[in-house]
Formats: structure tokens, C-alpha cells, sequence
């Protein structure tokens, strides 16, 4: 997609815990009223929203990092019971400048891609300072301390940047841990604060056991 193509206002859903990255696929079961009404609106035009974590908890209109990603829809089915499974395709990251009163039940934002339109380059293997098995292995402790099953062969045909950007979604990092990967522009810095977020889960891991 072009750079021209980006709208400049999108439909944003808010979900904690949820990150996903361009070129990458988040599924979403969809069903809560407003967002059923997000994916119909977004059906009749180009089939795309943005993906954000809110701050809190709270019920209502809780407050949204400014950092989130663009996706289109590129599976689409509805249950009996009236929910949509859908498919999200990431395209590129945006950073939120306001948020824009309409009459509907979801909520929508300008925002603005400069930041991120390297996002938008054809994927390429870059040269990077760090042996890709090392990160591996480390990831695979990680996922066996905490008793999380993983198709460890599928993760090993990834690039780097495939790598980390999976391994950041499938995860269970905290929100904020979350967030500072999906802020993270350059792929030596992703994966250096990816490294140390699973050295600090690990050495939390232990720490715990040690406790109990």
C-alpha cells in the first residue's frame, strides 16, 4: 500500500494486551455491539482499523496510547449467534494527534504515519548484530518456564523481524512491556528491548519460585 492510499482518520478498537505489527495477522473475535458496528462499517469501505491498548481498565472512554497499528480485514465470518471471527492484516504503525467526535458507538482518530512508513517497505533480511539462535534458545526457556506451548520449528524459519514481532504478540508481557516493543522503530532496538524483556520475565520467573 501506498503512502497516499493511508486515511487519515480511522476507526480505532482499543484492547489491552493486544498488540500486532505490519505484516502480520491478528485474529479477533468480534462481539460486542460497537465493535460489531467497527467491522460493518469498515466492510462497506476498505476494510480497515487501527489497533491500540488503552491505558486502564476502565469502563467508558478510557484513555489510548498514542502509538497503535493499521490493519485490513482479510478473513471475515459470521457465527450463528451473531459475533464476527475476523482476520487483521498489519500494514503499518500510526501515532494518534486527536480524537474525532462522530455519532457512532466506536471511536475514531486522526493520525499520522511518518514516523513509521518504513513500515510500508517490502520485507528484507537485515544484517544484525545478534545470532538469531541465541534469541531463539532464550525464547524458548522463556516459553517453558511459563508452561506456554509453542511451535518452536515454525518460529525458526522467521526473520528477525518476523521473529520479534511474534514473539511481542503471542506473549504474555505486560501492557507497558507491550507498548514500548510497538514503539520501537528499528529492528536492532526491538529486538535488544525484546532480549530484555524476557531476561527480566525470567529472572522474575526465579525469583518467584525462590518465594513460594
Amino acid at each position: 500500500m501506498k503512502k497516499n492510499n493511508l486515511p487519515n482518520e480511522i476507526a480505532i478498537f482499543p484492547l489491552s494486551n493486544a498488540i500486532f505489527f505490519p505484516r502480520t495477522i491478528l485474529p479477533l473475535n468480534i462481539f460486542e455491539d460497537r465493535y460489531l458496528d467497527l467491522v460493518s462499517d469498515s466492510m462497506k469501505k476498505e476494510r480497515m482499523f487501527g489497533m491500540v491498548q488503552p491505558k486502564s481498565r476502565t469502563v467508558g472512554l478510557p484513555e489510548v496510547y498514542n502509538i497503535g497499528c493499521l490493519g485490513k480485514i482479510t478473513s471475515f465470518n459470521e457465527t450463528a449467534d451473531k459475533r464476527f471471527i475476523i482476520s487483521l492484516s498489519g500494514i503499518i504503525r500510526f501515532r494518534i494527534k486527536k480524537e474525532i467526535k462522530r455519532n457512532k458507538l466506536y471511536r475514531n482518530f486522526e493520525v499520522d504515519y511518518s514516523e513509521f512508513l518504513n513500515d510500508l517497505n517490502q520485507e528484507k533480511e537485515q544484517k544484525i548484530n545478534y545470532q538469531k539462535k541465541v534469541l531463539l534458545n532464550k525464547i524458548k526457556i522463556y516459553f517453558q518456564k511459563i508452561n506456554y506451548p509453542i511451535d518452536y520449528s515454525q518460529l525458526e524459519k522467521l526473520n528477525f523481524d518476523q521473529l520479534t514481532s511474534t514473539v511481542s504478540m503471542i506473549s504474555p508481557f505486560s501492557v507497558q512491556e507491550k507498548q514500548k516493543l510497538i514503539e520501537t522503530i528499528k529492528i536492532d532496538n526491538k529486538i535488544k528491548l525484546l532480549d530484555e524483556i524476557i531476561n527480566f520475565n525470567l529472572l522474575d520467573f526465579q525469583e518467584n519460585k525462590t518465594v513460594q
